[in-house]
């Protein structure tokens, strides 16, 4: 049986007045998901929830840095990373996709999905027609599009429209040759859908390339946006690529939302110009582990853990207000699934688990990385590390007072002298330097560095990890450095006990029975700021600086009987004690 012959869903085509499926027109009502920040035993029913809504597509990124690793490395497309999987299930759910595969993607993601370790050159030019971006591009898409290809609708998959690049005209870069490097690797590739680009009104110019449907993303101003849109592309579909339904959160910030007048309100206009939508985002999810990206529009803003978005489906996939409302805006212009609005799934509730056992990570680091000789603090990345800690150790030449001056802090540095902790210099706060007395000389300094997320969007986005630049005691520059990269991409190296443990970061891990699985939020009053793993999971980042105050805790997760819980507390906590609850706390909204 040919390709063609074995074709199950239609191809999309684009003509003067819309788009076609199989000759009939046909408006894309889509909303955006993300398969890596789901739990893949989710998948299933947060597709199912999209079709109940009325949308007939979903939009999905692809993050190259998690895909693949390394650089000399395949792919990566086991359990949640399953694109493929993620694709049939679509198909199955009778969804079209827009596939998103970058390289870039923003998303909000840890350095808009780009893999770190192209960071290793400093001089690497980003997004452009640099070989040394631009040769890596091309062995990716190599392996993606393997695995994309027999998805495609004119291979009878659901993938029935690529996007270039991502809102390319935002990036002040102006490289077309870039672009179209791109289009020839996708048309290379086997991509014979239609591809498209995705720009805000005021970018469309410099996102767009020549015979490349343009989309435009929007929050509100639809008249005015799709008259930009009209004005650069005066023939083909209307479509909005992106109509954001809310919005993420920082650190140190309000929970955003947006109501859902003004979302319902958007949608209507452009459903009632008869163009084609999606909604960015349907479902949210969550930067599990250390997957965050962080945003630095002259001051370095990291992004929470929740990505919730205040979407119509919240971030544990139960449908909202929103969800209700924008079904009905939906079906006063296109046929909505006669089936009831599926109810929020079972919560559960363990109060008062208690964490009793402890293990330090400063004297335990040499367990969970290797430490390695260097004349200065080399970056994560020249270390071959994306995510995580790292730890530096040296000398201090002398007895007495003095100021440690860093380069730059990239972006959290705890310092500790024989152990012992001084203080804290933040990049949010533009922290340099500290004050601080050695004991004697040759006392050992340590410096734990956290990643807090690299720069997702903007001219920041080439964003290296750890110290950048000299580290100075009382004007003495310090040499002689160890390094040691904390990935903590598995904690099963270290050694818990119950005596206390020294001063300065350490795990607390408990653990708690549980009848039946079910999704549930932990809550950590009392805690300061660190990381959560639940059964080996990495659930993310929390901190009492807010908004965010609970984890979300994925069903799939958990297992019947005993659970472990561990917590990497970097500072200190009231008691060693944490509750699960049936409902998150994602902090005030924002004024």
């Amino acid at each position: 049986m040919t390709d063609t012959e074995s074709r199950v869903m239609p191809e999309l085509t684009i003509t003067d007045d819309g788009f076609r499926l199989d000759g009939e027109p046909f408006r894309i009502i889509s909303g955006s998901l993300h398969y890596f920040r789901i739990h893949p035993g989710h998948w299933a029913d947060r597709l199912r929830k999209a079709r109940l809504m009325g949308l007939n597509t979903i939009d999905v990124y692809v993050p190259w840095n998690l895909h693949q690793p390394a650089p000399d490395a395949g792919l990566v497309l086991d359990a949640g990373l399953d694109l493929p999987g993620f694709l049939r299930l679509a198909a199955e759910e009778g969804l079209y996709v827009l596939l998103r595969p970058g390289p870039y993607i923003c998303a909000e993601w840890e350095a808009g999905g780009l893999p770190a370790w192209l960071l290793a050159d400093p001089d690497v030019r980003l997004r452009t027609s640099d070989p040394r971006y631009l040769d890596p591009v091309r062995r990716y898409f190599r392996l993606l599009l393997d695995q994309v290809r027999p998805h495609l609708a004119s291979a009878g998959g659901p993938v029935v429209a690529v996007q270039v690049e991502n809102e390319y005209g935002a990036s002040g870069l102006r490289d077309a040759t870039y672009l179209d490097t791109l289009v020839t690797l996708l048309r290379e590739g086997g991509v014979d859908v239609p591809l498209f680009t995705s720009d805000q009104a005021g970018d469309l110019a410099d996102g767009g390339v020549p015979g490349i449907l343009r989309t435009v993303n929007l929050r509100g101003g639809v008249a005015s946006g799709l008259r930009a849109l009209r004005a650069h592309q005066p023939t083909g579909p209307l479509m909005c690529g992106e109509l954001w339904a809310g919005w993420f959160d920082r650190w140190g910030g309000g929970h955003n939302a947006r109501s859902v007048g003004a979302a319902r309100d958007a949608l209507d206009e452009l459903l009632a110009a008869g163009a084609s939508v999606n909604i960015y985002m349907l479902h949210g999810g969550t930067n599990f582990g250390f997957t965050n990206g962080a945003n630095d529009k002259g001051r370095y803003r990291p992004t929470v853990t929740s990505y919730d978005y205040d979407a119509p489906l919240d971030e544990a996939g139960d449908p909202t207000g929103k969800y209700r409302v924008l079904r009905d805006t939906i079906a006063a212009y296109a046929p909505v699934p006669d089936e009831p609005v599926p109810a929020p799934g079972a919560k559960l509730v363990v109060e008062g688990v208690h964490l009793a056992e402890r293990a330090s990570l400063l004297a335990q680091a040499d367990r969970l990385g290797t430490a390695r000789p260097s004349a200065h603090p080399p970056a994560m990345e020249e270390a071959g590390q994306a995510f995580g800690f790292i730890r530096y150790e040296t000398t201090l030449p002398a007895a007495g007072p003095g100021t440690l001056c860093l380069g730059e802090v990239r972006d959290r540095a705890q310092v500790f002298v024989d152990g012992q902790p001084v203080g804290t210099l933040e990049r949010e706060h533009r922290e340099h330097a500290l004050t601080l007395t050695s004991p004697t000389a040759g006392a050992r300094l340590t410096l734990l560095v956290e990643n807090q997320g690299r720069v997702n969007y903007g001219p920041g986005l080439h964003d290296r990890k750890g110290i950048v630049g000299p580290v100075t005691f009382a004007g003495h520059p310090l040499t002689g450095w160890t390094c040691t990269p904390l990935p903590l991409d598995t904690l099963r190296p270290l050694s818990f006990g119950t005596a206390p443990v020294a001063a300065g970061p350490a795990f607390h891990r408990g653990t708690f029975e549980v009848a039946e699985p079910a999704d549930t939020f932990l809550h950590l009053a009392g805690w300061t700021k660190g990381n959560a793993w639940i059964n080996g999971f990495a659930l993310g980042r929390y901190w009492s600086r807010g908004p965010q105050q609970s984890l979300y805790v994925p069903g799939p997760v958990l297992r019947p009987g005993r659970n472990e819980i561990v917590l990497l507390e970097l500072h200190g906590t009231r008691a060693p004690i944490v509750d699960f609850k049936d409902a998150p706390d994602l902090g005030p909204a924002e004024s």
